[in-house]
């Protein structure tokens, strides 16, 4: 499998259609039809159910989706890395977090390093701990900001110097209003 026929694939199922694509790819539809036949064929799995104006995905197909873009991403990644001068410092840091406040302390550590390095790029993708720790896993990202126990045998790891707290909205005539606080446990017989 080529990664070219990979972007190809990518391309089609943005646009959901195979002539969309062929255009956007600068190329004719039936060589590109021929080139998604091939690949099925490859792969002895149909990818994608072709109808009037719009194509459907798989099973298979949606699962070669989600592998091509990580594929067409770690080598994007990977050539930017090979292709940046000794000299410089410069390139860029994925972050993979989940939804916490915790996020600014990195942004301003980042802001700081790149005040110093211009060329030094930051990318966040947000996600829960499994996402997080797939994509570092799969070298997708440098660093994961993560809020739960993990194995430590597995991974480098700082301890962060923030927790995040959480609130709840009610009415003013519940009856939880009236406590200072909440507990899980004050929680199990509400909806």
């Amino acid at each position: 499998m080529e990664l070219r026929v990979l972007q190809y694939f990518l391309t089609v199922t943005r646009e959901q259609n195979i002539s969309g694509a062929a255009e956007a790819l600068h190329l004719s539809q039936p060589t590109l039809s021929r080139q998604l036949r091939d690949m099925e064929d490859e792969l002895g799995k149909q990818l994608m159910i072709r109808g009037n104006r719009k194509i459907t995905l798989t099973e298979e197909g949606m699962i070669l989706r989600k592998r091509a873009e990580e594929i067409l991403a770690l080598v994007q990644k990977t050539e930017h890395e090979i292709t940046i001068s000794d000299d410089i410092i410069a390139g860029d840091v994925y972050i993979g977090a989940g939804e916490t406040d915790a996020v600014r302390l990195i942004a301003k550590a980042g802001k700081n390093v790149q005040t110093e390095y211009p060329d030094i790029h930051y990318h966040i993708s947000s996600g829960d701990t499994t996402d997080v720790l797939e994509s570092l896993d799969k070298g997708l990202i440098d660093f994961g900001l993560i809020f739960s126990k993990i194995d430590t045998s597995k991974y480098e790891y700082l301890e962060f110097p923030v927790k995040d707290i959480y609130g709840i909205l009610m009415r003013k005539d519940s009856p939880l209003a009236g406590k200072d606080g909440i507990r899980p446990e004050d929680l199990h017989d509400n909806p």
